[in-house]
């Protein structure tokens, strides 16, 4: 009877694996969330084909050394990322869905009372009529600055920039509308369009407002390999240059946090717009990216007096910020990556003493399955100026393993 058993279920196994393969590459391929498709996790196909069903997971390991001026030196050690992903579709290829979970503590958050769990990550669901078109509704990346749509697990360096921890408009629940025109070696053009509640992630408050994103993809000569114009560093070796540059503005009207999706709640709502412009190129091993991210509004300061008869103040973190970020990729998977990182505050906010940052990081990665699996070293120095004048050295080593299907 076991035999049985066994013989049935590898049956089903190899029918299964034979299913996920015939269906075509396209169908896990959502815009709202791309990813370098290094592999595809593990899947099962009716055998009806009325739905598909795709798992995977990944995590990052990390410890950290950091010595920072005035201060003792310390370690954290941490699962950074825990993520389980769900994706495929139901009915038709056309009905796709996306759901992303996260686990460990750095993104679900401490728990707050009268606040939402932050568990879910992603939750939408996508119309594709045809190859041009997606229509998705649900909870999901805006369509921001590259680097924050670049999934985390696809990064060269250890983490994003600290613009893009200060400056990008994160996820939102909403509509999106996707007109994609990719072409292999001729010029092609996304345009990426949202209307979303500008709260955040799991938010479920009433609200009066909302927020409106546009961006502007341009790929003057062709899509890259892959997909590479959302992962970085040049593991496929582009034969000939590729180069996306893109624009974005976001416009998120009475927001209650400090960073418009996300940060410190304010005492008064505050209307925010974002600018981000963003281009990454490509070829033969070489990879050079530069950002330039903004978030201006009328006035950033909100001011509260408390049960005391204190004023207290909370601000919108504005400012702006480039970040410069190059690499090579020798065919062996070693990769060495240097990243100059430059964001000034808003004045006002300056004045409170919130400093301007330089960020300088050198880093060595090792790709043992392509950003799947990968071993990165990374250290970084950031130097700090302050309104009344002072300065402040900061450093940081970082060693971290990702793993994940």
């Amino acid at each position: 009877m076991k035999k049985v058993i066994l013989l049935l279920l590898f049956a089903l196994a190899s029918q299964t694996y034979a299913q996920v393969k015939s269906t075509g590459e396209d169908e896990f391929k959502l815009a709202s969330l791309p990813y370098y498709n290094y592999g595809k996790g593990l899947g099962m196909t009716s055998a009806d084909s009325l739905f598909q069903f795709n798992i995977r997971f990944r995590m990052q390991n990390r410890v950290t050394f950091y010595e920072n001026e005035g201060e003792e030196g310390s370690y954290d050690a941490q699962i950074r990322r825990l993520r389980l992903r769900f994706d495929g579709y139901v009915g038709s290829p056309q009905f796709q869905y996306a759901i992303q979970l996260s686990f460990a503590p750095g993104d679900v958050g401490s728990i707050e009372e009268g606040k939402n769990l932050n568990i879910i990550r992603d939750a939408s669901i996508t119309y594709k009529p045809n190859k041009n078109w997606n229509f998705i509704f649900g909870q999901t990346k805006l369509p921001g600055n590259r680097q924050r749509v670049n999934s985390s697990g696809a990064l060269q360096l250890t983490d994003r920039s600290i613009n893009n921890a200060s400056f990008n408009i994160d996820r939102d629940f909403g509509f999106q509308v996707y007109y994609l025109n990719e072409k292999k070696d001729k010029f092609s053009y996304n345009i990426k369009t949202a209307v979303s509640t500008g709260n955040g992630r799991n938010t479920t408050e009433k609200d009066t407002n909302v927020a409106l994103t546009g961006k502007l993809e341009l790929l003057p000569f062709g899509t890259f390999t892959k997909g590479g114009d959302y992962f970085e560093g040049d593991l496929a070796r582009e034969k000939t240059p590729k180069l996306m540059v893109s624009g974005v503005f976001h416009q998120n009207n009475g927001s209650w946090n400090e960073r418009g999706q996300q940060g410190k709640a304010l005492f008064e709502a505050r209307t925010l717009k974002n600018v981000f412009v963003d281009a990454i190129l490509k070829y033969q091993g070489w990879s050079g990216m530069f950002s330039y991210l903004n978030r201006t509004t009328s006035n950033p300061l909100t001011t509260e007096t408390n049960s005391e008869g204190i004023l207290e103040t909370s601000y919108v973190y504005a400012g702006e910020g480039n970040d410069y970020q190059l690499s090579y990729t020798f065919p062996s998977k070693w990769e060495v990556i240097g990243r100059y990182s430059r964001q000034n505050v808003n004045g006002e906010i300056y004045k409170l003493n919130v400093p301007n940052t330089k960020q300088y990081s050198l880093g060595v990665t090792k790709y043992i399955w392509e950003h799947a699996f990968k071993i990165q070293g990374e250290v970084s120095y950031d130097r700090l100026h302050f309104h009344d004048t002072s300065t402040k050295n900061n450093w940081y080593f970082r060693f971290q393993i990702e793993m994940g299907i």
